[in-house]
């Protein structure tokens, strides 16, 4: 009896604890909502009260999470026995709590107001090419970061506690080996590719293209690959990207008049990240059984479905006829030259999202180099254009003219992101990894991707790393799927491979 007791007791405790993190998250994907809103359809004017909506929501969630109940419920459960999945939630929330409880309150506000009120100034200064315009709000968000990172470990470095905010179970310096290898790997790559006398089609995809009728295709590519537009929407936005729960997982992209190409990898990448959300267990909803585990393995799904499938050769057997039917001018473009076009190596790209495979790592190094040098006060803000063009120079070989083209090309500083940027190429090397394990456990994937057949692809993804949300550590739930830890093998052979027999290299 008295057993039955004290198991009834502990099962009431977990449930009072599970009642009060549901409360935390839906408070968060309600500021989620708010913020998609501000990206995609909020007025020009919106933001003063858009801002003070957010910083109560933050302010709200944190109250929730660090308050005395939370603590004494945590300690309560950790010294009870739990199933797996239990330990797990309580693992995951102890984590947040650590951290939210070093932080102040007002610090908390003062960081989410600062990050809603940056957003137009840096939109603006972006639009006017001028970089002055946002360098006291990123000075701004600098101090108020390091001042976040010295509450949470004052004697570590700052940007490793940041980084941690984005990727807690993946240290630091694994990152930057990884960044170094690929950095050591790719350029020498990148060097024979552009030394190669082979010509590939370059514009399969030449012309001007109606928004509306590149919405349509967009709309197909996402029909075709599995989208449930049940649970999700498409949006425009000036910066991709997706956002939301397993209920609403919404996705954005851009049109450009003369970049159908640049429309249609960019919709596959956010579809990669909503359907990982999307294949989130419904009933874990509101704990972090329900929520992805963390950037790596969330960029790793964009990276596979863009780049693996998306730019694969079978893909573009099988949707070149779908894109026909939308744009009759490409009825010329053979699959080959649209799988070419799909993965030319660009000499002269400053930009980012429109980098190819190869030389888009070298633009993460550059941000990272940068962002973390700012971060330990290594760099002042200022300095930041004239750095950011010296390392264009350098590690690629072109100049940007312009702030617009250069260091304002991208979001994340102006949301205070400091430590985002080597999750892309962290999960682009995942997204190998994964890509090989799915292939060496049910077979190679292109007959079914010529047929547009992706169930098989996806059953997997969904078995081995959707379905686990949060249960398992980011080393854990890679070792689960793969039979081995992180490593950049997998995507150096792919790369090595694949433009190797594009580009003639014998070496390779």
């Amino acid at each position: 009896m008295a057993t039955d007791q004290a198991d009834a007791s502990e099962a009431d405790t977990y449930e009072q604890f599970e009642t009060r993190v549901q409360r935390i998250s839906n408070v968060g994907n309600a500021a989620g909502v708010l913020r998609w809103d501000q990206e995609v359809v909020m007025p020009d004017e919106g933001t003063p009260a858009r801002a003070q909506q957010l910083s109560t929501l933050s302010s709200l969630s944190h109250e929730l999470l660090t308050a005395d109940e939370t603590g004494d419920l945590l300690a309560e459960l950790e010294e009870t026995s739990l199933a797996d999945e239990q330990s797990a939630v309580v693992r995951e929330i102890r984590r947040r709590y650590d951290r939210e409880t070093s932080v102040p309150q007002d610090l908390v506000e003062e960081i989410s107001a600062t990050a809603s009120n940056a957003h137009p100034t840096w939109k603006q200064a972006k639009e006017e090419d001028d970089f002055e315009q946002f360098a006291p709000t990123l000075e701004q968000l600098v101090d108020l970061k390091r001042e976040y990172a010295n509450h949470i470990d004052p004697d570590a470095d700052p940007y490793a506690v940041l980084f941690a905010d984005y990727e807690p179970y993946i240290d630091l310096e694994t990152a930057e080996r990884v960044l170094e290898r690929l950095r050591e790997t790719l350029v020498p790559l990148i060097d024979a590719v552009q030394d190669s006398d082979v010509e590939l089609t370059t514009d399969a995809f030449a012309g001007q293209f109606d928004d509306a009728d590149q919405e349509a295709l967009a709309r197909d590519v996402l029909d075709s690959l599995g989208y449930d537009w049940d649970r999700g929407r498409l949006d425009t936005a000036p910066h991709p990207f997706s956002s939301g729960t397993q209920f609403d997982a919404r996705v954005t992209t851009r049109f450009e008049e003369d970049d159908l190409l640049g429309s249609i990898t960019s919709t596959i990448h956010e579809f990669g990240h909503a359907n990982y959300t999307q294949g989130l267990p419904d009933d874990g909803y509101g704990t972090p059984l329900g929520e992805a585990r963390d950037l790596s393995v969330h960029e790793s799904q964009s990276r596979l479905w863009e780049n693996h499938v998306g730019r694969s050769r079978p893909f573009w057997e099988h949707f070149l006829p779908i894109a026909r039917e939308r744009f009759p001018e490409l009825a010329d473009v053979t699959p080959e030259e649209a799988y070419e076009s799909a993965n030319q190596v660009h000499d002269d790209n400053l930009i980012r999202v429109e980098a190819d495979e190869l030389t888009y790592h070298l633009h993460i190094v550059i941000r990272f180099e940068i962002e973390r040098d700012l971060i330990r006060g290594d760099l002042e803000v200022a300095e930041v254009p004239q750095v950011w063009n010296d390392k264009y120079e350098e590690y690629l070989g072109v100049r940007p003219e312009t702030d617009a083209e250069g260091c304002l090309q991208d979001i994340h500083w102006s949301h205070g992101d400091f430590g985002y940027f080597s999750t892309y190429s962290l999960g682009s090397v995942l997204a190998a990894q994964l890509y090989a394990a799915a292939e060496a456990d049910r077979g190679p994937f292109d007959d079914e991707i010529r047929e547009g057949e992706f169930d098989d692809l996806n059953g997997w993804l969904r078995e081995n790393v959707h379905q686990h949300g949060k249960r398992y550590v980011t080393p854990d739930l890679i070792e689960r799927a793969t039979g081995e830890g992180l490593t950049a093998d997998y995507f150096l052979e792919y790369v090595e491979s694949k433009y190797g027999d594009l580009y003639d290299l014998e070496e390779y």
